[in-house]
């Protein structure tokens, strides 16, 4: 079975997010793979050590995103692709596009991504490639079977499970309980040194600029404001209520 994995790498969870110039700064910053994505990886490991094939991982970005492509490998993932960013604007719209002609030239049964990154949380990506592909996709699954071509796989459906049946191929985007990502082994990770990377430009992609030009633009990024101290208020039931809801109109002015 030939399996692929969209990788995004994303801020370390526990980063404080520092705001410079309109900008999120990236100084001193560590890097990690995007934890939905892991679920991702184990799960294409996995059908790998129980029926064989290969594993691919793909990604989009800077040259730093080499570090997450060589967790990958080190997880056990067998080839890695990297989409090399330029100064071209992009969103979800145009790395869709770019991912899915980098899979248009190679032969899967699966692509696995994560149910959505931990930075934008948008949740598009890996949809819109199965859009491009022209491929059914099923999305926040928390369960996976395959047999003869056929998956069936249960997925998240707001407190409940949803039981779907659907021919290969199909992508599906990993939802936490899917499974539980292994830690690189020491042999893992020096293999992964030796593991060559595949780098590929846009522009060898032959997608126009045209066609995959950005949709949308953040105009504006900023931090919540700090949260400020709660007030106690004092006296009977009736006082307080009636102190509350003038509070909640001179001064928060919610009603």
């Amino acid at each position: 079975m030939n399996i692929l994995v969209l990788l995004k790498q994303t801020f370390d969870t526990e980063e404080k997010i520092v705001i410079q110039n309109g900008q999120i700064s990236e100084d001193g910053v560590k890097f990690i793979i995007n934890p939905y994505d892991e679920y991702a990886i184990e799960e294409a490991v996995k059908w790998k050590e129980d029926v064989g094939g290969e594993v691919t991982v793909l990604t989009f970005g800077p040259e730093r995103v080499e570090s997450a492509l060589r967790t990958a490998l080190a997880m056990g993932a067998d080839h890695a692709v990297l989409i090399e960013q330029n100064e071209r604007d992009c969103d979800e719209t145009s790395v869709a596009k770019w991912l899915a002609a980098v899979i248009r030239n190679r032969s899967y049964d699966l692509i696995i991504g994560g149910n959505m990154s931990v930075d934008a949380g948008a949740g598009q990506v890996a949809l819109r490639v199965a859009e491009e592909l022209g491929i059914a996709h099923v999305s926040t699954i928390t369960r996976l079977s395959i047999t003869d071509k056929k998956a069936t796989i249960e997925r998240d459906v707001e407190g409940d499970v949803e039981t779907v049946e659907v021919s290969l191929p199909v992508l599906i985007t990993a939802q936490q309980g899917l499974n539980e990502p292994r830690y690189p082994s020491l042999p893992g990770i020096m293999k992964a040194k030796k593991k060559p990377i595949e780098r590929v430009s846009i522009e060898e992609l032959g997608v126009s600029e045209e066609d995959s030009h950005a949709r949308t633009k953040v105009t504006q990024q900023y931090l919540p404001p700090k949260k400020q101290a709660g007030r106690v208020l004092q006296g009977e039931i009736k006082e307080q209520v009636g102190k509350l809801v003038q509070l909640l109109r001179t001064e928060d002015k919610v009603i």
